[in-house]
C-alpha cells in the first residue's frame, strides 16, 4: 500500500498560481519577441522576412542572431522582474520593450560606424563574411543590454 501524500493544504493553489504565471510570462515574452522581430524588420533595410523565405544567407542570419539578442534582452527582463505578479509582468514588458529599442538603434550606430551597407548584404544570394560581423555584433549589444537590465 502506498502511504497518502503530506502535502501542504495550499499545494494545489499555488500550482495553479505557478502555472498561470507561466502562462502569462510566456504570452508576455512571445509579444516581445515579435515586437523584437517587427523591430529588426523595420529597422533594417529590405524586407527580412521575404529575404529569410527566399533564403538569402546573409538575411537568415543576420535575422537569427536578431532574434537571439532578442530573446536574451526579453529573458532577462523577465527573469529580473520582481514583486507581485501584477508587477512582474508589468516591469518585465517595459524593461523588454525599452531594451528593444536600445538594441535596435545601437546594432543600426555601430553599422553605420562600420560603414557597411546591410541592404546589400542581406539581400546578397551569395555568403558574406561581413554578416557574421553583424551577427556578433547583434548578440553582442544583445548580451550588454540584458546585462544593463538586470
Amino acid at each position: 500500500m502506498i502511504p497518502p501524500l503530506a502535502l501542504d493544504p495550499g499545494f494545489g493553489s499555488s500550482i495553479g498560481t505557478g502555472i498561470g504565471a507561466i502562462a502569462l510570462y510566456a504570452i508576455v515574452g512571445l509579444v516581445l519577441m515579435v515586437v523584437g522581430f517587427y523591430a529588426i524588420d523595420w529597422t533594417t533595410p529590405g524586407k527580412l522576412s521575404a529575404l529569410v523565405r527566399g533564403g538569402a544567407p546573409n538575411a537568415v542570419i543576420v535575422t537569427s542572431s536578431g532574434l537571439v539578442s532578442m530573446a536574451l534582452i526579453v529573458v532577462v527582463a523577465i527573469y529580473s522582474s520582481a514583486g507581485k505578479l501584477d508587477e512582474g509582468l508589468l516591469s518585465a514588458l517595459i524593461f523588454g520593450f525599452v531594451g528593444i529599442v536600445v538594441q535596435v538603434l545601437a546594432v543600426r550606430l555601430l553599422e553605420w560606424v562600420t560603414r557597411l551597407d546591410i541592404g546589400s548584404l542581406i539581400e546578397s544570394d551569395r555568403f558574406a563574411p561581413a554578416s557574421v560581423v553583424v551577427a556578433a555584433a547583434h548578440l553582442a549589444l544583445g548580451l550588454v543590454v540584458a546585462v544593463a537590465i538586470s
